[in-house]
């Protein structure tokens, strides 16, 4: 049987007070609609079609690199059936299962996806409703029941005080026979406070025609969640947080402080790795076995190989480094900087678009920038690479085994040659032969006396 997904994703969010449309806001390092449509992916659907209409162009632009999806336009938002009508051009021919998602509810697992497609099918259901028993329901529609039966949805601004007692709730996730719903939702009446066409409608409607409604009932509430406002958008990224540090420590990485662990979905992390307190983990990292990564660092969209040290308070982006290297504390790698094997990078040094060749070492206060270093390779405290003229970046290339002393300065473009020793507070403007020394500092000078002397002349 073929499976349809829409995606409702047109609402403008009032209660987020944002510019940004609520279902682009972040929850465990990706957008909320991402998470809806990861989920959805896991049915393989034979089409996705999502309903946008606040903002519609900026959510278009956030989803472009996403195949397969059609856009329909709902203006104005008159309620969720009406926002399901606008997706009928895109699905009259359509055959099978239509499943609607909502693109605020960023924690529906895929295991209950396709439990709900199992009971919508295994019994013959013309509707089936995602519902979940709740402590609070405030603000959610009651699920009201005639025996075991789902009799109606009653939304709670148009709930009798007996019906705002009920604790079952729905979530707005529906399993619907594709064939003929359009023509259901046609029918749906606009009399309610809110006077909107609403989509629950459609239970009442069809048990009066004498179809079969089912639900499914989840056992964790977590997973109906919706993202109404700023302060719930933080407790679904807290309960993301919760269920990737769970997930990590199953497999065998210790977390020190789950509670201070930003760890995003998407990071991978091996066995044997320790996480002390207070570490970000976001993007698309991933981070070997048997490395510790220490308290205040952060890393993004890196890929970091095995026995890694990171220590403390290191920002590393868009970097890699290789198997048994260590860096910090305090150091920033960033923009492509490339770590090699066993190689150390030591406090307050920042690498940019830099490789770090095997073995070789900077270890205090040096900027890297636009370089590739060879292998065992010594930097020395305090060296620039002065990659930028003012008008273009240049590289800086120090083959292996060379020495740099402290205080250099390289002007890029320019090449110091394998085995090249450069000395401390050296300006280098050309290029270093292999095996070369290289200084641009004169004979120091002493003047003895000269304190005292000074001190005589001015009095002091």
């Amino acid at each position: 049987m073929d499976t349809h997904i829409v995606v409702l994703a047109a609402g403008k969010g009032t209660r987020m007070k944002s510019a940004l449309p609520k279902v682009l806001h972040r929850a465990g390092g990706l957008p909320l609609i991402d998470h809806v449509l990861t989920t959805a992916s896991a049915v393989r659907p034979r089409s996705t079609t999502i309903v946008i209409g606040h903002q519609a162009d900026a959510v278009k632009a956030a989803l472009q690199g996403r195949e397969n999806i059609t856009f329909a336009v709902q203006e104005p938002q008159l309620g969720t059936a009406h926002a399901l009508l606008q997706a009928e051009p895109a699905l009259q021919r359509a055959t099978g299962l239509l499943i609607l998602l909502s693109g605020d509810v960023p924690l529906l697992t895929s295991d209950t996806l396709k439990r709900l497609i199992e009971r919508h099918t295994s019994r013959g259901a013309s509707a089936t409703v995602v519902t979940a028993v709740v402590d609070d329901p405030a603000g959610y529609g009651r699920i009201v029941r005639v025996g075991e039966e789902i009799a109606r949805i009653v939304e709670e601004k148009d709930a009798t005080s007996a019906e705002r007692q009920i604790r079952e709730i729905n979530s707005g996730i529906y399993a619907f026979q594709a064939k003929g719903i359009f023509d259901a939702v046609r029918s749906i009446a606009a009399e309610n406070a809110q006077r909107e066409y609403y989509l629950p409608d459609l239970v009442s409607i069809y048990r009066q025609r004498g179809l079969i409604v089912e639900t499914i009932t989840v056992s964790n509430p977590d997973e109906i969640r919706g993202v109404n406002s700023r302060s719930e958008l933080a407790a679904a990224s807290r309960v993301m947080r919760e269920q990737k540090a769970a997930e990590l420590m199953a497999a065998g990485v210790t977390i020190e402080d789950p509670a201070t662990a930003y760890i995003d979905r998407g990071v991978t992390v091996g066995a044997d790795t320790v996480i002390h307190p207070n570490v970000s983990l976001e993007g698309t990292t991933t981070i070997g076995a048997g490395c510790e990564i220490h308290s205040g660092s952060r890393i993004v969209d890196s890929q970091i190989g095995d026995r890694v040290t990171v220590f403390n308070h290191c920002v590393i982006t868009s970097a890699r480094l290789a198997d048994d290297v260590s860096v910090g504390p305090f150091a920033h790698l960033r923009n492509e900087a490339d770590v090699r094997a066993r190689a150390k990078v030591g406090n307050f040094v920042e690498l940019k678009k830099t490789v770090l060749g095997a073995g070789s070492k900077s270890m205090h206060l040096a900027y890297l920038g636009d370089a590739t270093i060879g292998e065992n390779v010594n930097v020395g405290a305090g060296t620039i690479t002065c990659n930028y003229d003012g008008v273009n970046k240049n590289r800086t290339i120090i083959e292996d085994g060379a020495f740099i002393g402290s205080d250099t300065q390289l002007i890029a473009p320019v090449t110091v040659g394998k085995g090249a020793y450069v000395g401390s507070g050296t300006t280098i403007r050309e290029s270093v032969p292999a095996g070369a020394l290289a200084v641009s500092a004169g004979k120091q000078r002493t003047f003895e006396n000269w304190v005292e002397e000074r001190k005589k002349k001015s009095g002091g």
